[in-house]
């Protein structure tokens, strides 16, 4: 089974990711079973803790990328800016050679905008002027930049704090990881629930 390999650091957004690895792992609706394995990695393999003090253990650290991977997820947070983000780089780097699934959302996007990973691709973020901000000399794609809560330019995801059900949805059609009727059902069911208030 393919595996997609989810990055966390410390103060990691703990509603970033939490559609979008069930969906992966145990299938986008009730009774559709999930195609591929979660694995979680970190700074050294330390455990991190998340902005709502949830604690991970991570199941490896950043050097190494499974050949069984299909896909990375950078999950936003509060610890992109610090040093201890650089040893993302070159898992990015690897995984877009590879042609994986990369996804970033909230300041996991802007992380990508500061390393020139943006620059070519249509993308969206937390506001333009946070991606300039952040990327500095080394952003030169606002041209490419959309007001959208998520965007999708080939194998490249990413998405505004605000945009996990829209990152969700991009992500899982990316991989086709269910039917596009599966993955709408399961996108309208979370974003409106059962009731309308």
């Amino acid at each position: 089974m393919k595996n997609v390999l989810f990055v966390l650091l410390d103060a990691f957004a703990d509603w970033e990711a939490a559609f979008l690895a069930p969906a992966l792992r145990d299938g986008v609706m009730p009774g559709r079973p999930g195609r591929y394995e979660i694995r979680y990695a970190t700074p050294g393999g330390r455990p991190v803790r998340s902005i709502g003090g949830q604690v991970v253990y991570p199941d490896g650290d950043l050097s190494v990328l499974p050949e069984t991977c299909a896909g990375v997820v950078l999950v936003g947070g509060m610890s992109w800016g610090n040093p201890e983000a650089e040893e993302v780089v070159p898992l990015v780097e690897e995984a877009l050679r590879r042609g994986l699934v990369v996804g970033a959302i909230c300041n996991a996007a802007s992380f990508l905008a500061a390393h020139g990973f943006l620059n070519t691709m249509r993308h969206t973020g937390n506001t333009l002027e946070q991606l300039r901000l952040w990327g500095g000399e080394n952003y030169s794609g606002q041209a490419l930049y959309e007001e959208r809560q998520a965007v999708r330019d080939g194998n490249l995801i990413t998405a505004n704090g605000s945009g996990y059900l829209e990152f969700t949805r991009e992500y899982l059609t990316a991989l086709d990881a269910d039917t596009p009727e599966a993955i709408a059902a399961s996108y309208a069911f979370n974003k409106q629930g059962l009731y309308r208030e």
